[in-house]
Parts: C-alpha cells; sequence; structure tokens
C-alpha cells in the first residue's frame, strides 16, 4: 500500500433544506446536521457525505468543514470521549455518521 494516503475523520456541519421524504419535523424549513465523515482529505469526505445524505432523501444546500480531531484539538476545542468514540467509528466503518440534528423553524 505504497503511497496511499491514511483515512482521517473529518467534523461536517451540513445544512439542509426540505425534500419529499426526507422525515424532518413538520414545520421545519431545514436542518444542521453534524457528522463526522472518513476520507483522505476533507474534498473526499465532503463529497461522501453529500452523496450518502442524497441517498437518504435529505438536501444538502451547504457542508462546512471544521478540520480532523488533531485540527480541532489545536484550535482548542474541547472533545468528549463520546464524540472521539463516534469519531473512531467513522474512521472503522469508512463511514458517515451522523452525530446530531437540529431542525430550523419559521419564527413568524
Amino acid at each position: 500500500m505504497a503511497g496511499k494516503r491514511p483515512q482521517q475523520v473529518f467534523t461536517l456541519v451540513v445544512q439542509l433544506g426540505r425534500s419529499a421524504g426526507d422525515g424532518l419535523p413538520e414545520g421545519a424549513t431545514g436542518a444542521a446536521l453534524m457528522c463526522y465523515a472518513s476520507g483522505v482529505d476533507e474534498a473526499e469526505a465532503v463529497r461522501e457525505t453529500v452523496a450518502v445524505l442524497r441517498e437518504a432523501d435529505l438536501a444538502p444546500l451547504d457542508v462546512t468543514g471544521h478540520g480532523t480531531l488533531e485540527e480541532r484539538e489545536a484550535e482548542g476545542h474541547e472533545i468528549d470521549a463520546e464524540e472521539r468514540a463516534l469519531m473512531q467509528r467513522a474512521l472503522d466503518e469508512n463511514a458517515v455518521i451522523v452525530a446530531q440534528m437540529t431542525p430550523f423553524h419559521d419564527d413568524d
């Protein structure tokens, strides 16, 4: 496997719009998802995440990368054991893990 770059886990926040069958709460205008995704670089992690979410009938609009575990620690982020375990699972399973969903509602 000479020359193959190792997989890393990236923390991504994905903004969702609405789409039919997306499973978001009634009245929600969209949502934000906190995801952990594996990839050899952030671009690959973003592509995989968007593909998985579209497959699940979700409508990703925007993805913001927050870096790898090491990058986040260097920025002073506190990362608890549960979050570390989810990151490790994403790496072990070469998967996208959705850790949190926050629905958006219009406050009229």
